[in-house]
């Protein structure tokens, strides 16, 4: 037990180490990891690190969609459902029978039923890669939101078209025909659906009623662990999808996170920051450790299955392609589409699109929770893991530069910053209304005025960056004011740690007083 614990740590401490020199040399972490952690994996006397899905599903990948929920916009969902639900539903199914008829025709001993099983095993992409290139390159608002909007929900649409031909592979209930199937599946979603609304809701009335920062983020910390085990172990013949319910209850609670106490708000952002970085980096870690155990597992007739495993990459590759060009264009031909949509996506867009289906960890454990009993069962890890490492280097490696041809960047930054300004005018206005209102004629006017000089100050400093280049202008006067407020801060706190440290000030008043100083300095950041 000990020296299992020990090598968990080793992982995670060293796939930290991975991520901090992969930033720092701007290389993708998730693709250095995979690299580094393969290379890792055959190394003498490295113990063999089997990824269970009994512990990564729920353990690693809830918190993960959860955080991801938190982060994203329902508006901009409903928006884009159409384009969305086309990915993470009618890609997975497409890419599922594709991937199942080629591996099954390639691999005359392995079965269309098992085919079809490692079908959905490899249909999912796992967006975290490809959103995390997308957002450090720029990428076009409405392309990133159908990127992540397809990684929330095709996870849940793949394990239950996994559960259905598992049925048909002749283990768990039998599924008797395609309609009990396609019921079976809308069950399934409906009540991931259910089970995270309710949750959500319910969490987010505690929360309100708590006020208190600390345990409002001590049981966001619990939500996705038992949102999950609440979908997937205590819906009965329901059996609701785990990984739906974990991203209604995350987008509910994001959305309603403007209802919250500031201090629970910063808080969660920093913990829930903290938190996706080092279960991002254990899940890339954990594939690169699988490629020892997948080859002793397939132990014979690795020549053969190696031809297959380049094949079945390429139909997963492809199939993407053929789906998603044509899809984005022919319900356009739909008048009603048409006019909700009147600009025509150019070209650019279906092939970045198409070309950010990297495979991770839900691909990883779905296969490796395929039971003994399925025939070709170590075939289909082996293709699995052939699958998620070819697509992670493939597109990881290609995607920047593929962004950066195609310039699908995000140009709607002056019209945000439009935006932004106008809504914090109309803010500082408000706000300025209210100070009238609620100031009593005792207040000293040096009070109201700073009051409303700093309502001023956060309105006017949005205008600023509307404005010609500090080249041209010079530095504006909110960011001389910033820059000079933080040297004042400076001297503050270097004050108060020589206090400290010459015993004139104790360790719990000093850390209270440092804390007035972060927040102003936060503010400034901001």
């Amino acid at each position: 037990m000990n020296e299992s614990l020990g090598v968990l740590l080793a992982v995670l401490v060293g796939s930290l180490a991975v991520t901090v020199l992969s930033r720092k040399l701007r290389v993708s972490p998730p693709l250095a990891l995979v690299v580094v952690f393969l290379a890792v994996s055959f190394v003498p006397g490295m113990p063999e690190v089997r990824l269970d899905p009994d512990l990564v599903l729920p353990l690693v990948l809830a918190p993960l969609l959860y955080s991801a929920g938190l982060q994203s916009s329902p508006r901009r969902l409903r928006e884009n459902l159409r384009p969305i639900g086309l990915l993470a539903v009618g890609l997975v199914l497409f890419t599922a029978f594709a991937v199942g008829f080629v591996a099954s025709w390639l691999l005359p001993g392995l079965p269309l039923a098992s085919g079809l099983v490692l079908g959905a095993i490899v249909a999912p992409p796992d967006a975290v890669a490809a959103a995390s290139i997308g957002r450090r390159l720029g990428l076009q608002r409405r392309v990133m939101a159908i990127l992540e909007g397809e990684s929330l929900l095709n996870d849940a649409s793949a394990l239950t078209l996994l559960r259905i031909f598992l049925a048909a592979a002749g283990v768990g209930a039998v599924t008797p025909s395609v309609l009990v199937g396609l019921g079976e599946f809308v069950l399934t979603a409906a009540g991931g659906v259910a089970v995270g609304a309710v949750i959500g809701w319910l969490v987010h009335r505690v929360r309100l009623r708590l006020n208190d920062a600390v345990m409002e983020s001590a049981l966001g910390l619990l939500i996705p662990f038992a949102t999950y085990v609440l979908a997937e172990d205590f819906t009965g013949p329901i059996h609701a999808s785990g990984v739906l319910a974990v991203v209604v209850a995350g987008l509910y609670l994001g959305h309603k996170s403007s209802e919250s106490g500031f201090a629970s708000r910063l808080q969660d952002q920093a913990v829930w920051a903290g938190l996706d970085t080092v279960l991002e980096a254990f899940v890339f870690a954990l594939i690169g450790l699988q490629l020892a155990p997948v080859v002793n597992e397939l132990r014979a007739g690795l020549g053969s299955v190696l031809v297959a495993a380049v094949a079945v990459v390429l139909a997963t590759v492809l199939a993407r392609i053929v789906w998603v060009f044509p899809m984005t264009y022919v319900f356009r031909l739909v008048p009603r589409i048409r006019a909700h949509e009147p600009r025509r996506p150019p070209w650019r867009v279906p092939a970045v699109i198409s070309w950010s289906g990297m495979r991770g960890v839900v691909t990883l454990a779905a296969a490796f929770a395929v039971p003994d009993e399925v025939p070709g069962r170590d075939v289909i890890i082996f293709l699995a893991f052939a699958v998620t490492v070819g697509t992670l280097l493939l597109h990881g490696l290609t995607l920047p530069w593929l962004i950066r041809r195609l310039r699908v960047y995000d140009t709607g930054a002056q019209s945000d910053a439009l935006a932004e300004a106008a809504a914090k005018q109309a803010a500082a206005e408000a706000a300025i209304t209210r100070l009238d209102e609620v100031a009593e004629d005792s207040i000293p006017e040096h009070i109201t005025s700073q009051l409303r000089s700093w309502a001023e100050q956060r309105a006017n400093g949005a205008w600023e960056r509307l404005g010609r280049p500090i080249e041209e202008v010079g530095e504006a006067p909110t960011v001389t004011f910033s820059r000079l407020r933080r040297q004042m801060l400076a001297a503050e706190r270097e004050t108060f740690v020589r206090f400290r440290d010459q015993g004139r000030l104790e360790d719990d008043v000093f850390v209270e007083m440092l804390r007035e100083i972060d927040h102003e300095e936060a503010m400034l950041d901001r």
